[in-house]
């Protein structure tokens, strides 16, 4: 279980520290008694190992380059759920953010998939990930669709999101926008608005000052952002290149978890997800780690035996110094296919064990806890009608 452990991520409750890992030499093991074989690679393959054990080893010179191991400071880990119904700019929002294009924006309540979707970047000496959750908001969605679609939006920002983006376009508030702080508790818990940031978008089309536009604006408005603890903010989606409306942003959200003691948002649901989580994560690890013992040795059984066949071939030789030659080289072979196959199925594994938090995150959560969402959600379109 200790060899593909070290392949979960790390989730430490507030930050991180970033720096490079100390490249510990790997003691190279004794080689196979081949009789004689030449150990010169193939041109344009990487030299397999001599023997391949159960713990996958990447080394040094294949780690690709890190911009975090070029410098020793701490990373602030900022965990950001993006909220509000389809076109408000959620997507084009957390492009933005994180200065690329990492989300599919939509164009129409239609023209895209509504699907809860994750994206972490560096940002600002921040460890930024990003939750979109396309349709979450929007009326006409089937029930299973919502609790699929909610599911993964709590999963993926299990412990706990630092803030809660809410998304509106500039321009008329709607009934539905007036209950999106509602909705919020709904999902995510009654507190949740002391989390809570408005986000307006396409300030491109302002022809004033932000603050004349909220002072101008009706009450319904102007209550929503009360609720939220009056914190507001303006991007213009179009000018990717302006950093200081995301740098304004992220003092938004800082100031926010200082104002709420250093931590991140949780409730009681959010830890119990957590654990189950946690569990299913320690399930994958020992099922993907048995299943790399389980192919090792039925590797290693087939290319024993293969091998031995060989080797008594080679023994019984009686003709030309040449055509030993050519039996060596066949057993040279055989010893290369073993290798590369034994680190193609290592490389998956490693690459599988890596993915189990994505995995275990696609599990839906308890019926209870969705069934009480879906009820509070439920009565909120009760009473908007």
């Amino acid at each position: 279980m200790q060899a593909l452990r070290h392949f979960l991520p790390k989730r430490p409750s507030a930050v991180t520290v970033s720096s490079c890992p100390k490249t510990a030499s790997t003691p190279q093991p004794a080689k196979p008694a081949w009789p004689q074989l030449s150990q010169k690679p193939e041109p344009g393959l990487q030299q397999p190992p001599e023997r391949l054990g159960s713990t996958p080893v990447l080394s040094a010179k294949a780690r690709p380059a890190s911009s975090a191991c070029t410098s020793n400071y701490r990373l602030s880990i900022r965990r950001v759920v993006l909220v509000g119904k389809t076109g408000a700019g959620k997507s084009s929002s957390g492009n933005t953010i994180l200065g690329k294009k990492a989300f599919r924006a939509a164009k129409s309540a239609s023209s895209v998939t509504k699907e809860c979707w994750k994206e972490t970047g560096n940002v600002a000496g921040r460890e930024i990930t990003l939750v979109d959750t396309p349709g979450l908001f929007d009326t006409g969605v089937s029930e299973d669709h919502l609790k699929l679609e909610i599911s993964k939006c709590i999963n993926m920002t299990t412990p706990g999101p630092h803030a809660i983006i809410l998304v509106i376009k500039l321009g008329p508030f709607t009934e539905e926008e007036r209950l999106s702080v509602e909705k919020i508790r709904a999902i995510f818990g009654e507190e949740a608005d002391k989390h809570t940031i408005i986000l307006f978008t396409h300030a491109d089309e302002l022809t004033s000052t932000i603050e004349q536009y909220i002072s101008g604006a009706k009450e319904d408005l102007k209550e929503i952002l009360n609720r939220c603890g009056g914190r507001y903010h303006v991007f213009n989606n179009k000018d990717m290149e302006d950093r200081n409306q995301v740098l304004q942003l992220l003092k938004i959200v800082d100031d926010m978890v200082t104002a709420h003691g250093g931590g991140f948002y949780s409730s009681k649901s959010y830890q119990n997800i957590e654990a189950r989580l946690k569990t299913t994560e320690e399930e994958l690890l020992k099922l993907y780690e048995k299943k790399l013992q389980d192919k090792e040795r039925e590797l290693e059984s087939r290319f024993t035996e293969e091998k031995k066949k060989m080797l008594e071939t080679i023994e019984t030789l009686t003709t030309s110094n040449q055509e030993k030659e050519r039996k060596i080289n066949e057993l040279q072979a055989l010893d290369k296919k073993r290798n590369y196959e034994m680190m193609e199925f290592q490389r998956y594994y490693e690459a599988m064990c890596k993915q189990v938090r994505q995995e275990a995150e696609l599990i839906c959560i308890s019926e209870d806890e969705l069934i009480g969402i879906i009820t509070q959600l439920k009565t909120l379109k009760c009473t908007a009608q």
